[in-house]
């Protein structure tokens, strides 16, 4: 199961239910919102990954805490410390405020969602993934970014069940998402 498919069917849809009542939209709707704006998460991870520097940020992100836990307990995602997280992970991945803006508009477009409901939405689904991420036991020891491809095989998967592994880093950073 890739990463969408996990935020989105994790705990029964717990998740979504509580994106949905915490922003005042339907199931159907966040659900879609979480969909437009996965790939612009994808697209940042794969920028930051494909540096030594970036991987290693990664693992040391997975690694940080115990961001697994607003999977186990979705109400979580209302705490202000999470989109808080969701802001500093989105300054890696996106790089801007400008750049998670138009990520929100484009989502906006996609979905027929406010826009600045979605900026809200935005830096807790990003807590989300890096949460799903972390709760997949990475087993990253001693923080090796070496074994990252190792650790995420799970996610390898596509998200269609056509079961087909792209190679490479870049591809594995696609797979997740």
């Amino acid at each position: 199961m890739g990463l969408i498919d996990s935020i989105i069917k994790e705990h029964g849809g717990g998740i979504v239910t509580q994106l949905a009542g915490q922003f005042g939209l339907d199931k159907a709707t966040a659900e879609k919102a979480v969909r437009a704006l996965m790939p612009a998460l994808s697209e940042g991870l794969n920028k930051n990954i494909s540096s030594p520097d970036g991987l290693q940020s990664l693992v040391s992100a997975l690694q940080k805490g115990d961001r697994g836990t607003i999977i186990d307990n979705p109400a979580e995602l209302s705490n202000p410390g999470i989109t808080e997280d969701g802001n500093g992970i989105l300054g890696h991945l996106l790089g801007s405020k400008e750049a998670s803006r138009r990520v929100a508009g484009d989502a906006a477009e996609q979905t027929g969602v406010d826009s600045s409901t979605l900026k809200k939405i935005l830096p807790v689904v990003a807590s989300v993934a890096m949460g799903v991420l972390s709760k997949q036991n990475l087993g990253l020891g001693g923080g090796a970014a070496s074994m990252i491809t190792g650790a995420l095989g799970s996610f390898l998967k596509s998200d269609d069940g056509d079961g087909s592994d792209e190679q490479g880093l870049l591809g594995l950073a696609k797979k997740l998402f």
